[in-house]
């Protein structure tokens, strides 16, 4: 019995054999292949990490463009609040005035005007010299004219009721145009297959209802006609309309997928820290060039407009208007690409990081004395604060940061209200932690 327990030889291969110590041969070779596993993972990660980095740089300034034409577009609130500054600049009064003044004069027949004044004065026997300088009024008399009219218009385009019926238009044409692209809601204008047709359905209950008031009873009593009224066809409204669902569809997921890309680049970097670092670098020049981009395509587009078309000065306050806020969006992400930078940064090994963690480690500290000194203790919950320090400033981070994800339109001041606020959270817990009357744990190491 005692033989059945016995080790066999060394070569049989049995139980023996598999549980010896490697040896240092061996444990040299098993350590060699595991580095080499190793870096190759590393390798692998750092290979998709740049791929998925690269990828979010390419996304990010069309996800922001994406998502100021979709807002511009498809909203209309977005459109009006976009446009509606327009009616009150200068440049674009004055264009209108004068375009108003030019069309208002070319239909008055001024030339008619003089020429039937000096048969007037020839027929009633008025001096020569006088009939021959009647000739002469055309001139001044067109002058006039363009005087009264411009300043007539000018009156009425800087005034209120320009600024009011500007908005009102502009809101009643988009929102047809994009009712009639997107099918949606009870518009004026419909698309039927190749055709764009206006809807008097509105126009036709106000006159029969208007009838009845004025004594005619039997209006309420008109049969239904046909209220539809083909506008125009044109085969290139299903491109249209096409064009608009997939601007619908960019608009929506295109910053998405710029969002999940740049999670998925630090999720698979073997230094975390590092590639957030590396894509908030890289976002932030990226906004510097579509900066640079949107300040070429205004010199293009001043210059490729005809004076006789638009003046200079109004074409660049339109520009300057429509694009405003795609450059303010440009602008906060920066400012965020910035802030991430700075924040990734500072919670590395750098030397300077370090000395700005312990300078706020000592003023929260301080803060937590002084807290302790006027009988203000926190106890079991200081305690717990201090234990998971970590944990807290992580979710006091990710809510700032989720409240600019699920803000409609941040601007770069909302940006700096959300940095106050998340600054402030963590001094004060940081501070309130310190007031425990018990030392806080020893940090954990920085996260390279």
């Amino acid at each position: 019995m005692a033989s059945d327990h016995s080790p066999g030889p060394s070569g049989s291969g049995g139980p023996a054999e598999t549980t010896e110590a490697l040896s240092a041969e061996e444990r040299a070779e098993y350590d060699r292949l595991r580095r080499a596993a190793q870096v190759r993972h590393r390798r692998l990660r750092g290979a998709a990490a740049s791929v998925l980095l690269v990828l979010t740089l390419v996304l990010a300034p069309l996800a922001v463009v994406a998502v100021w034409v979709h807002g511009t577009v498809a909203d209309t609130d977005r459109y009006v609040q976009t446009v509606a500054p327009l009616a009150s600049e200068p440049a674009v009064q004055n264009a209108v005035a004068n375009r108003l003044t030019d069309r208002v004069v070319a239909r008055v027949d001024v030339q008619a005007v003089t020429d039937s004044l000096t048969k007037l004065l020839s027929d009633n026997g008025a001096p020569p010299r006088v009939v021959d300088t009647s000739k002469e009024l055309t001139g001044p008399l067109r002058s006039a004219v363009q005087t009264v009219v411009h300043r007539v218009i000018n009156r009425v385009v800087t005034s209120d009721v320009f600024r009011e019926a500007w908005v009102d238009g502009n809101r009643r044409a988009q929102s047809a145009v994009v009712g009639m692209l997107t099918g949606e809601g009870q518009k004026a204008l419909k698309a039927h297959g190749d055709t764009v047709q206006l809807d008097l359905g509105v126009v036709v209950d106000q006159v029969k209802k208007r009838l009845a008031d004025a004594g005619f009873k039997k209006a309420s009593a008109i049969p239904e006609v046909d209220r539809s009224v083909t506008l125009f066809r044109t085969d290139k409204l299903r491109k249209a309309q096409n064009a608009m669902r997939l601007l619908d569809i960019v608009g929506t997921w295109l910053p998405v997928l710029a969002l999940a890309t740049a999670a998925a680049a630090v999720w698979a970097a073997p230094g975390h820290r590092l590639m957030l670092m590396a894509v908030a670098i890289g976002t932030g020049v990226m906004m510097i060039v579509l900066c640079v981009g949107l300040a070429v395509l205004r010199s293009v587009y001043l210059d490729s407009v005809p004076p006789a078309t638009l003046p200079r000065d109004a074409a660049a306050v339109i520009y300057d208007t429509v694009v405003r806020f795609l450059r303010d969006s440009v602008r906060t992400l920066l400012v965020v690409s910035v802030i991430t930078a700075v924040a990734a940064y500072l919670y590395g090994p750098g030397t300077a990081a370090r000395a700005v963690r312990s300078a706020a480690q000592r003023g929260a500290t301080a803060a937590g004395h002084g807290l302790s000194r006027v009988g203000v203790r926190t106890g079991h919950a200081g305690q717990w604060l201090a234990r998971h320090r970590s944990w807290t400033s992580g979710v006091t981070i990710a809510a700032g940061a989720l409240t600019l994800v699920l803000w409609n339109h941040p601007t770069v001041g909302g940006v700096v209200l959300v940095l106050v606020l998340v600054v402030a959270v963590l001094a004060v817990t940081a501070a309130l932690a310190a007031a425990s009357g018990r030392p806080a744990d020893v940090p954990p190491p920085p996260v390279r």
